[in-house]
């Protein structure tokens, strides 16, 4: 049987990690977990309000990779002696490594800085340039992009859509990508812009991909977040809206509002899972959610990117039982996964990963009414996992392109060449 002490439950205090902005003496640790002793012993760890989880699951044998602060550090490791439980340090000082990934970041800007609105993919771009980027596009391409306006961050970004068409009065079916809903997890957007760039810059060798199927794709759902890991804290996860008297902002990602705060989501707006005042409190996910349902008669598929783990997971989020077209859900992410050069685990939300109510791919399924609904959990790399270095950019947005294939065919194939 498991144990957890008493000193660890002891220094369960109100503190937390949301308003950190120096890192010095953090440590990320990984526990792979043999049984199921070790599995409850890892779940009553990470719900503890100052351990910042990177990457979880609930299952024998899959790695959980958390960060702790130095006030934690004896109180941790005692836990585990107690338990037999071996652990690695991934990272003796979360400060350093920042710090190296900020000199990486500036040597890759330096070396392949682009000023003509394109996208090098060797480096992690800034907002303002993202939305230069889809601003030429439109320029570039009339005939075949146009950018919607869906409204305002908090912060006063706008919130754009790219939909890429190539005709067919509205009738198309349709696919709807996003990224970067957590502000932190910078190869999402990048991700994102590689789907962008392949299917609009080089449309000639893609065009049976968009020739019976429109896309809309939304880059950065989180751009006040995702700016804020650029100028001040990078770890930063959440939106940037004011939510108590000490704490900034709400995790997007439980703030949908399907089954929203009834698990794995905290009322606490210092917490990293704060699901929000209310459902769709958030401007970024209330203009996300409007925008959908305008259109939701023609999506029939949802992918949205986050990392890191490697994870291809399908609803529910807010329940262990399974959606009633499971068989097709698990039968496509499994064969999208066969193309992958990495490994990923294919499998519903709480049953893989954990349980999270009010996530945007339940909401899509949910409400929106779109059946393929998929959460993809992106390489990790570097040091910290979030890391992945600007050299590696390529290598996973390459890779994830040739399961978004799959899956479009997949579309084409069931909605328009069946027909």
């Amino acid at each position: 049987m498991f144990r957890i002490t008493l000193l660890f439950i002891l220094s369960l205090v109100a503190l937390s990690l949301a308003n950190q902005d120096d890192y010095t003496g953090y440590k990320v640790y990984k526990i792979v977990p043999k049984n199921e002793d070790e599995l409850k012993t890892i779940q009553t760890l990470i719900k503890h309000p100052q351990v910042d989880v990177w990457t979880s699951s609930k299952l024998i044998g899959h790695p959980t990779v958390f960060m702790v602060p130095p006030t934690l550090e004896n109180q941790l490791k005692s836990l585990l002696r107690v338990n037999n439980m071996p652990y690695d340090t991934l990272i003796e000082d979360v400060q350093r490594t920042i710090i190296n990934e900020k000199n990486e970041q500036a040597e890759a800007r330096r070396i392949f800085d682009d000023r003509s609105g394109r996208i090098s993919f060797k480096q992690y771009e800034r907002f303002d340039t993202i939305s230069g980027y889809l601003r030429n596009l439109t320029n570039l391409h009339p005939n075949l992009v146009k950018l919607v306006n869906i409204g305002k961050s908090y912060e006063g970004r706008d919130l754009e859509v790219l939909k890429i068409s190539s005709g067919g009065n509205g009738n198309k079916p349709a696919i709807f990508v996003d990224g970067g809903i957590h502000a932190r997890e910078w190869i999402s957007p990048a991700t994102v812009l590689y789907i962008i760039n392949r299917l609009v810059e080089n449309y000639s060798q893609n065009s049976a991909l968009t020739d019976n199927i429109d896309w809309y794709i939304l880059p950065v759902i989180n751009p006040d977040g995702y700016e804020y890991t650029h100028t001040k804290f990078r770890l930063w996860r959440k939106t940037r809206s004011p939510n108590g008297l000490s704490c900034v902002g709400t995790d997007a990602n439980r703030n949908f509002d399907f089954h929203w705060k009834e698990i794995g989501a905290s009322s606490d707006p210092c917490d990293e899972t704060f699901a929000g005042l209310k459902a769709f409190s958030e401007k970024e996910t209330a203009a996300l959610s409007n925008f959908a349902l305008s259109i939701k008669k023609n999506v029939k598929l949802y992918l949205t990117f986050h990392s890191y783990g490697q994870y291809i997971l399908y609803p529910w989020g807010w329940t262990s039982a399974l959606p009633n077209d499971v068989d097709e859900l698990d039968a496509l992410g499994r064969k999208a996964n066969a193309v992958s050069g990495y490994k990923y685990t294919v499998g519903s939300s709480t049953n893989v990963l954990y349980a999270a109510a009010g996530g945007s791919d339940d909401w899509f399924k949910g409400v929106a009414g779109v059946n393929l609904s998929y959460t993809i959990e992106l390489p990790g790399g570097g040091s910290a996992g979030f890391d992945l270095p600007p050299s590696r950019i390529e290598e996973v947005v390459q890779d994830t392109y040739k399961m978004v294939k799959v899956f479009a065919s997949y579309i084409d194939k069931k909605f328009v060449n069946n027909k």
